[in-house]
């Protein structure tokens, strides 16, 4: 069983027990949350489709940690001008894990 399921903007497949890394959201670590904007649901082949969401369906997640991505280095230069511009970059994500997906039939 597996679903889509809009978390912080962002669209993700989902199983049960996966851990994935979403940007940062506002809940302390060891919280459970729960996501009720599930696109869609299949459950062994039958595919419940929502329009745009699947009413009474919940993904529900553990919040493991917060933890920061790979910096990215933003280099910017213009040829023959002297000009030179190094930023970097460290996106905060959340890792959680799915403990749920529950679907009212």
């Amino acid at each position: 069983m597996y679903a889509i399921v809009e978390i912080a903007g962002q669209q993700f497949k989902v199983q049960k027990d996966q851990k994935i890394f979403v940007h940062r959201l506002d809940a302390e670590a060891g919280k459970k949350i729960s996501f009720d904007k599930v696109l869609l649901v299949d459950d062994g082949g039958k595919v419940q489709l929502g329009a745009p969401a699947i009413k009474g369906a919940t993904v529900s997640a553990k919040v493991e940690e917060h933890v920061k991505g790979d910096k990215v280095i933003v280099f910017r230069k213009n040829r023959r001008k002297g000009y030179k511009k190094k930023n970097g970059h460290r996106q905060s994500f959340t890792a959680i894990t799915i403990t749920d997906i529950k679907v009212k039939a």
